[in-house]
């Protein structure tokens, strides 16, 4: 895979463009079920990002993937920002002193995942972000398995994601404002599932020259 810090800003802007573009909607599921500052938040933590990526490119991977963590928990603010920077953070710690290769990076990816959901006190199935990241981890460690090419890796991915994404409309929450709706949240799919969905696919487009 293409594995340079380089593409940071490239994948920091697709981020970016994925979440101003679905704004109305993430922002209207937020308010469903939700505390409805959702986008907000992160699309703070995207600019203080898109500001420093040009620096943050200029580190080796752990230091940057620690960077972004950190500058993520500083500026988004709230249970997103804890979770996103504890996710970076751990996944640049895991790839210390390790070659970025896919196998590696499935490896640091689901220590990271690992590390959220301790921060988080939750796990898969309660209608949250992990809904996603847990089959992306999974998916990103089947590949790796399999030495999947590129296109065919980024193609899991994505499907993951949005397998993910789509599996929390049918459940009850555990977590958040919306752990409070019980059954009445069950039919929306979580915000904060939608958004990181939405950020994969728009990294895994970067990385396959893709455009939007």
């Amino acid at each position: 895979m293409p594995a340079t810090p380089h593409l940071i800003p490239s994948l920091v802007q697709g981020a970016a463009s994925a979440i101003h573009t679905h704004a109305e909607e993430v922002t209207a599921l937020d308010q469903a079920i939700g505390d409805g500052d959702h986008v907000l938040n992160l699309q703070r933590g995207l600019d203080a990002l898109a500001k420093q990526a040009e620096s943050i490119s200029a580190l080796d991977w752990p230091a940057a993937l620690q960077k972004i963590g950190m500058t993520l928990m500083s500026s988004v603010g709230g249970a997103s920002g804890s979770l996103y920077g504890t996710l970076f953070i751990a996944t640049g710690k895991a790839m210390k002193d390790r070659e970025m290769n896919l196998a590696n990076l499935a490896e640091a990816f689901a220590q990271g995942v690992e590390a959220m959901k301790a921060r988080g006190k939750a796990d898969r199935g309660e209608k949250t972000m992990l809904d996603v990241l847990i089959p992306v981890a999974d998916a990103l460690k089947s590949a790796a398995e399999h030495a999947l090419p590129l296109p065919q890796l980024v193609d899991e991915v994505s499907r993951a994601a949005e397998a993910g994404m789509e599996s929390t409309r049918d459940m009850i929450a555990t977590k958040g404002r919306a752990s409070f709706l019980g059954e009445r949240a069950i039919g929306h799919v979580d915000a904060g599932a939608r958004s990181s969905q939405l950020m994969i696919s728009a990294i895994a487009e970067v990385l396959t020259g893709k455009s939007r």
